[in-house]
């Protein structure tokens, strides 16, 4: 298959999924990840609209087979882990939960959206205190809140030691 008729293929699944018809677009989006089985592209296309339409299960092996094969940009990287690691949260898989967004975290440690997700797993594996950690070093940098920042300092020293007293 041409590069050409993947892309135009890919563009139609997005408008039918923009068009309120997901179930068009998984329709479409599994008939081309059956051509192109290694194409990391249209993988992680696929596992993203299993996860839209709340077909968490069946997203994991195509967010896996996108993290896998070579050619995912930079940014459908992102969007791949971020969506594994959140996909096997919300599915009890805690452990592999938290490995996945470590490595997002690890490769992307500027993403706040991947470090609060993080969070939430490692709340999940009972690591409240790195959980604790990370959401307050989130908070501290992206609040817009004038509150927040006035205490930016502060709750960025007391996130590296919560336990900390005088």
């Amino acid at each position: 298959m041409s590069d050409k008729k993947k892309r135009d293929l890919l563009a139609e699944a997005d408008r039918l999924r923009e068009d309120g018809r997901p179930e068009e677009a998984r329709e479409r989006l599994l008939a081309l990840t059956a051509a192109l089985p290694d194409d990391a592209e249209v993988a992680y296309r696929t596992a993203w609209v299993h996860d839209i339409l709340g077909l968490e299960s069946e997203a994991v092996p195509y967010y896996e087979r996108a993290l896998g094969n070579p050619g995912l940009g930079a940014e459908d990287r992102r969007g791949a882990l971020l969506g594994l690691g959140s996909t096997y949260r919300v599915l009890g898989r805690y452990g592999q939960a938290v490995e996945t967004l470590r490595r997002g975290v690890e490769e992307f440690p500027d993403d706040g959206a991947l470090r609060t997700f993080l969070a939430m797993a490692l709340f999940n594996t009972d690591e409240h205190h790195e959980a604790m950690r990370l959401l307050l070093e989130v908070t501290a940098a992206t609040s817009q809140d004038p509150y927040v920042q006035r205490y930016r300092r502060a709750i960025e020293h007391y996130a590296k030691d919560l336990d900390e007293t005088v």
